[in-house]
């Protein structure tokens, strides 16, 4: 294996979340950096699990992100099929050599039986694992659980006694004791092979040269050595990913609901690509210095496996927000307007069919909150001020608006207002100087309070912006109940 070749092998059972989109985007950097292919194959053999559309939104949004492949469904490099449930001509043919050298054997058993066994196992506080009962019948046993109607599992024959070592690419050294792995089914009574044995045997006839995956697959490891032993294959290199933690520490899980977990919700919110992929980059590797803000070509360059992570990736939805938010302030508005208008339209603040003046008005809006937005959605929530008859003012808000020098402020403001034939955010600005210079109020004892009046909020965009936008009559009509 003189050229890297590394696989990202979705089970279409579920759509593209963080921890698959880490996976395939670490072997993607893994093989680019090293001038290697980047495969992926679809692992479809369960098929009671398999989800309409499962395949489709991980080719999608694997897109979406800029991860482009060499080989999959749609590229074929000459080591199809690309899915495992397309290559039962590869794998039938090996599992009858392994029954031939006794390797692996046919097993009767009934789901029935296997459960009394595991729960037997349990009570007596054993890790549940075949017996083997079935690992030495003779020809009439099976001639009589054939009669019986039995379908059989076939079971790879786990050699005793041996030490299955590997060195991990980001774990080191790592051991598992072959006794403590009971004989396990590599095809199904339905005559589907399992994950462990197909999976190897793709490996191998793919070329594979590394497995960069999760920490959760470590334990698949051992099994997957057995079959490349039994077979005479070079065993590939593997590495084993930490796992990804949420605020408490605790493994992500597809059904933690403080973390937004699939690729395509992000899509739809309205977050750039080239962000989430920064963003994903950083879970579980870190490059050289302090710098967090890196092009897909410079990963490239850059990634280093000897830089993944021992520790758990902690998901940061803060830093995701700060990342995205740095390349939404570099767009240029005309698309970060595009990814926002159908927000809005969704919302009902824009009409389905907008006139070119509401288009404009739209769009400085947007202008207006760029430089604070962390993704295309949050637009809504932003701008809300614009929509809304009534503002609903927090504590610190309202403490603003009950100073005492504020009635005197808002009689001054509402009448230079008044007087401004064209209201923009540079007539604005020269009208509160001109309040400023006739009341004595200035700095935050001006501002605070008009901004409060017309925003509801103590923070926000430039100010005389944002009037000029909500418009003269709106403005007026907010600053008149604080004038008395």
């Amino acid at each position: 294996m003189d050229k890297v070749r590394v696989r990202y092998a979705p089970s279409p059972t579920g759509f593209l979340h963080i921890g698959n989109a880490r996976t395939a985007l670490f072997n993607y950097l893994f093989a680019r950096h090293h001038g290697g292919d980047f495969i992926v194959r679809i692992e479809d053999t369960d098929t009671a699990r398999n989800v309409e559309g499962g395949e489709e939104s991980q080719l999608r949004y694997l897109k979406w992100l800029g991860l482009e492949w060499d080989e999959s469904v749609d590229k074929d490099g000459g080591y199809g099929p690309y899915r495992q449930s397309e290559r039962a001509h590869i794998y039938n043919p090996i599992v009858e050599h392994l029954l031939a050298e006794d390797k692996a054997y046919r097993c009767y058993m009934t789901a029935e039986e296997l459960e009394a066994e595991r729960e037997e196992q349990q009570a007596r506080g054993e890790m549940p694992r075949y017996g083997g009962q079935h690992a030495h019948l003779t020809k009439e046993q099976e001639e009589a659980f054939i009669a019986e109607g039995r379908e059989p599992s076939i079971r790879f024959r786990v050699p005793q006694g041996k030490t299955y070592t590997f060195n991990d690419m980001v774990k080191g050294e790592v051991s598992f004791e072959s006794d403590g792995i009971g004989d396990w089914v590599i095809v199904k009574k339905d005559g589907i092979p399992t994950y462990n044995f197909a999976v190897a045997i793709d490996d191998h006839f793919m070329e594979i040269s590394h497995v960069i995956r999760g920490d959760d697959h470590i334990s698949n490891t051992p099994k997957q050595m057995m079959i490349y032993e039994a077979l005479g294959y070079e065993i590939p290199t593997f590495g084993h990913m930490t796992l990804i933690v949420n605020e408490e520490r605790k493994k992500l899980s597809k059904r933690d609901g403080s973390i937004i977990q699939f690729i395509e919700q992000y899509h739809d919110l309205g977050y750039l690509p080239e962000a989430l992929f920064n963003f994903i980059g950083l879970l579980g590797w870190s490059p050289v210095g302090e710098e967090e803000i890196f092009s897909k070509e410079q990963f490239i360059e850059m990634f280093d496996e000897h830089r993944l992570s021992k520790s758990p990736a902690f998901f940061d939805k803060v830093k995701l927000a700060w990342i995205n938010n740095q390349y939404m302030k570099d767009k240029d508005l005309d698309t970060v307007f595009d990814m926002t208008l159908p927000h809005m339209q969704k919302a009902g603040l824009i009409s389905a069919n907008p006139s070119d003046e509401e288009l404009r008005w739209a769009k400085s809006l947007v202008e207006l909150y760029q430089q604070q937005m962390s993704y295309a959605g949050e637009i809504v929530e932003l701008s809300e001020l614009f929509f809304k008859d009534e503002l609903q003012l927090n504590d610190e808000a309202t403490e603003v608006v009950n100073g005492e020098q504020v009635p005197e402020l808002m009689r001054a403001l509402k009448e230079k207002l008044n007087e401004l034939e064209t209201f923009d955010a540079a007539a604005i600005k020269a009208a509160i100087k001109a309040v400023q210079k006739e009341t004595g109020i200035k700095g935050k004892n001006l501002f605070m309070p008009i901004r409060v009046v017309v925003s509801g909020q103590t923070h926000g965009p430039e100010l005389p912006n944002t009037m000029e936008l909500l418009g003269k009559e709106k403005v007026l009509e907010r600053i008149e109940p604080y004038t008395v």
